[in-house]
């Protein structure tokens, strides 16, 4: 789990094409790690998951924050809070629509908590890390770039673009949300196998 957040920190600084960060195609499997551990040891050990995954994911940005590349910090601490607020809330929100669903057909738990999750956490991530409202947070960190006024992904209405980013990241946590219930159906159709009586 914090290796997932900590890699996702780093890449959703680099952008992939014009919309899309890096970022996009690695976090959403914290959603999958998160849904597996509910399903087989239930909410309270995988809140102890997320609070683990929250504190080592934070403790390794904080450290990137202070390894200087080419272009500055590995890690700014706008995308250390934005990252570790958003994480924290969103993998909560999961956890609890996670299991006031589980009892439901075996798509419904994973796909609800993780798309509510996965909207709540873009929202909240996008917002603190490049919003212009909020660069009293870090003022030294210049994220003007984010601000650049344009039609959200070339063609709808004009908004800054870490709009356009926000919603592409989005569309992506959806279609891999789809994607991840292969192997969620996969991974606890084995355990439970394995688990059953011969």
């Amino acid at each position: 789990m914090a290796a997932i957040v900590v890699a996702s920190n780093i890449l959703v600084q680099f952008l992939f094409g014009q919309w899309l960060t890096w970022g996009a195609f690695t976090y959403p499997f914290a959603f999958l790690v998160t849904d597996l551990m509910n399903r087989v040891y239930g909410a309270g050990p995988a809140r102890k998951v997320v609070f683990v995954g929250f504190i080592v994911g934070v403790i390794c940005s904080l450290i990137g924050t202070q390894i200087i590349g080419e272009f500055g910090p590995l890690v700014t601490l706008r995308i250390a809070l934005g990252s570790g607020l958003a994480f924290l809330t969103a993998q909560l929100l999961d956890v609890a629509i996670f299991s006031a669903l589980r009892e439901g057909k075996w798509w419904r738990a994973p796909l609800a908590s993780t798309l509510v999750g996965s909207t709540v956490d873009t929202a909240l991530f996008f917002t603190i890390a490049f919003s212009a409202s909020l660069v009293w947070i870090e003022p030294a960190n210049d994220v003007s770039w984010a601000g650049d006024v344009l039609p959200v992904l070339g063609f709808g209405p004009m908004a800054p673009l870490w709009v356009s980013l926000a919603v592409a990241d989005w569309m992506v946590k959806l279609s891999l949300a789809l994607i991840a219930l292969i192997p969620f159906r996969l991974i606890i159709g084995r355990i439970e196998r394995e688990n059953s009586p011969a």
